[in-house]
């Protein structure tokens, strides 16, 4: 997780959602991701999209079996597709996205596509949850707007 939290800040520094992903395989990171939908201007270019897309590369294969994937954040749906089509093993995840948590439950274990995912949530879910709500909050602020008090514990 802490690679992916390392892929978040990278986001940070550009501006972006801090969100940041990456792949495992026998132990190695092999695909590397962080939001980068204002840059790109691509709905797509989630942290997890790339990480996956950058994996798929470094295998030349679509399919990802015996991989994991530590994510910052849980994932959203498109990119929870994504996981499951790669046919990715394992997802860990930091905070938990409130709007989407059972869903993220849900879809992994549902077999659409004949694969089911493991899923662990909350893994460093204080940092990864500090690193959104502190973004949010310093954007309000430039926006001037009147900061928010969050806990970014309680509300994972």
């Amino acid at each position: 997780m802490k690679a992916a939290i390392r892929q978040a800040r990278k986001a940070e520094r550009d501006g972006e959602v801090p969100i940041g992903a990456v792949v495992v395989y026998e132990g190695k990171v092999i695909g590397k991701g962080y939001n980068r939908r204002l840059k790109t201007q691509l709905a797509s270019a989630h942290a997890e999209m790339m990480a996956i897309d950058a994996a798929c590369r470094k295998l030349k294969s679509w399919r990802l079996p015996g991989a994991e994937i530590y994510v910052t954040l849980e994932p959203c749906p498109m990119c929870m597709g994504a996981i499951l089509n790669a046919r990715i093993d394992k997802l860990y995840f930091g905070a938990y996205e409130l709007k989407v948590k059972s869903f993220t439950q849900e879809l992994a274990a549902s077999n659409l596509v004949n694969h089911t995912v493991e899923v662990e949530g909350g893994v460093m879910k204080e940092e990864c949850a500090f690193l959104l709500s502190d973004f949010f909050k310093r954007m309000r602020v430039r926006e001037g707007q009147k900061p928010q008090v969050v806990d970014p514990v309680k509300n994972c």
